[in-house]
């Protein structure tokens, strides 16, 4: 695993990255930023903790309203403790805790 280093609303992060998934990491962290800044941009919200909570909640929305996505399909999923990609979900939520370990855990 090599760890790369990414920039999400100004801020640099380092994050882990499985070999060749690199380019899939860097599309995740353009599609945060973008969500990240168009709220940020909004002008309502101003604390990056509660700019990220609100991103996270409208790409889930969003990844849930896909078409085709059944949502008991996607609790099976998640009960399974696997999302897209074969990654865990456990995997992710130390990921977010490890780039936002500066500014605190969002939970």
């Amino acid at each position: 695993m090599k760890q790369m280093e990414v920039t999400i609303l100004g801020q640099s992060y380092i994050l882990a990255c499985p070999d060749g998934g690199e380019t899939s990491l860097l599309a995740a962290v353009a599609q945060v930023d973008s969500e990240m800044s168009a709220i940020r941009d909004a002008g309502k919200v101003k604390a990056r903790e509660r700019i990220a909570v609100l991103a996270a909640l409208n790409l889930a929305y969003q990844l849930a309203e896909r078409p085709g996505n059944n949502r008991s399909s996607a609790a099976s999923t998640r009960g399974a403790d696997a999302v897209h990609g074969g990654v865990q979900i456990d995997t992710l939520i130390a990921r977010i805790d490890n780039a936002l370990g500066h500014d605190g855990h969002l939970l």
